[in-house]
């Protein structure tokens, strides 16, 4: 009976609903040949979706345990690595390797059929995003519950059934026993001995083998790219950008994630330290949740958004007004220190940077948003925590003027930021965009 299901699995696996259908099928049909259920608290319904992602329960399957549960079953949290090998299937920016469509199904088929073969599966739901209106809903399906207690971190809690209502939601499929078969697909290496991390956004599937699922920095740049999709088609706006709680209102920031991490009083007045937000007609949400934000919520939409670059030159200000053109200018280039990161992004994405930067320009226009530009560093150092923050505060006070200073030092860096941009993206930018 177990072999019947598990083609029905391998099937599942190619073509979800076609494998629902063998499954429910070949269940059917072999229903007299069954063992009684050992775990009724677990619904068929469960089964035969976890079944249409090529998966097949053998014996038990544990849904949605809490932390302490978790622990009880025996879940510790291991030590946190990095480092850990990503590979992404799909049309992205940020140069990570990719595999074939061949690869990633064979890994698949791999991978069910070994989570088929275990007596015990963790399954756990959550969510990219903190608000229901424009979220990304994901299902873990797992031989170990250290990944679950570990994944479950990463992502927002939702309702039990929330995720049987959606019409397309993630899959993250952690094995934590990596066999030679499995490394082999991928190829030989030193790089692959404590796990690796292959995700498919067209398929919206993520794999983690060995110990991928503790390095939480792959994991939610993985999910990044697998939920920009999902989120846009929503009518979101995934950016990223990290949303600040200032005042009683929410700020929208886009700064270099080594200027983020060294200043304490904006890190701790962050939504989520985690990079990334999403913005729509509705309000605001972080994609990650910090272990002191579990429930999910919806912001405010932004009432201001702070762009930070870092020129020790003198030819940009410390603080200025910025028009709807001139941020989306800003926001495509990522200046830093003499060097550009497109849209700040250093992650792996599926959407493209001047795209993303024509959106800004749309949101800020439309919804008559002010934007600024900060100067991270003054007479070539980084200016400190105190700096910073009396920088922010002079910008939000929407006093500022537009200051129209043009210099040997400012014709030079424009002419840094139009050449590079210019090879970069070609020479067709919207008229409204400026230095």
């Amino acid at each position: 009976m177990l072999g019947v299901l598990r083609r029905a699995a391998l099937a599942a696996a190619s073509s979800p609903a076609a494998g629902l259908r063998q499954f429910q099928h070949a269940y059917h049909r072999s229903n007299k040949r069954l063992s009684p259920i050992r775990d009724q608290e677990v619904s068929y319904g469960l089964k035969w979706a976890i079944a249409s992602k090529g998966v097949i329960v053998k014996d038990k399957v544990f849904h949605n345990l809490e932390t302490s549960q978790l622990q009880k079953g025996g879940a510790t949290y291991p030590d946190c690595l990095s480092g850990i090998p990503l590979h992404v299937r799909g049309d992205v920016i940020g140069g990570v390797p990719g595999v074939s469509k061949a690869q990633f199904a064979k890994l698949l088929k791999l991978v069910t059929f070994h989570l088929s073969s275990i007596s015990c599966l963790y399954v756990q739901d959550g969510a990219v995003g903190s608000s229901a209106e424009c979220d990304a809903k994901v299902r873990v399906i797992s031989d170990n519950p250290s990944a679950v207690m570990l994944l479950s971190n990463v992502l927002w809690k939702i309702p039990d059934r929330a995720i049987s209502h959606d019409t397309s939601p993630l899959t993250i499929y952690a094995t934590s026993s990596i066999s030679n078969n499995v490394k082999s697909v991928l190829g030989s290496g030193t790089q692959y001995a404590n796990g690796f991390a292959v995700a498919d956004i067209e398929r919206s599937s993520l794999i983690l083998c060995g110990k991928a699922f503790s390095d939480s920095a792959i994991v939610k740049d993985a999910l990044t790219a697998m939920t920009a999709p999902i989120l846009s088609a929503r009518g979101g706006l995934p950016v990223p950008g990290w949303l600040l709680g200032f005042g009683g209102s929410i700020v929208l920031l886009f700064a270099p994630v080594e200027i983020m991490m060294s200043c304490m009083e904006i890190h701790n007045a962050l939504l989520s330290i985690d990079c990334g937000a999403v913005i729509s007609s509705k309000g605001s949400t972080v994609l990650f949740p910090t272990k002191e934000r579990r429930e999910p919520k919806l912001f405010t939409k932004p009432t201001a958004v702070i762009i930070v670059s870092s020129d020790s030159t003198g030819a940009i200000p410390s603080v200025s007004k910025l028009s709807p053109g001139q941020a989306a200018y800003h926001f495509l280039a990522g200046y830093h220190n003499g060097k550009f990161v497109p849209a700040y992004s250093r992650a792996p994405s599926p959407a493209d940077p001047l795209a993303l930067a024509s959106s800004l320009f749309s949101h800020l226009k439309e919804d008559d948003t002010p934007a600024y530009l900060i100067n991270a560093k003054h007479s070539g150092k980084y200016i400190d925590d105190n700096g910073f923050m009396k920088l922010l505060k002079l910008a939000l006070s929407h006093n500022l003027p537009d200051i129209k200073t043009e210099d040997f030092r400012v014709g030079e860096l424009k002419g840094k930021y139009r050449n590079f941009l210019s090879s970069k993206f070609g020479k067709c930018f919207p008229e409204e965009f400026s230095f």
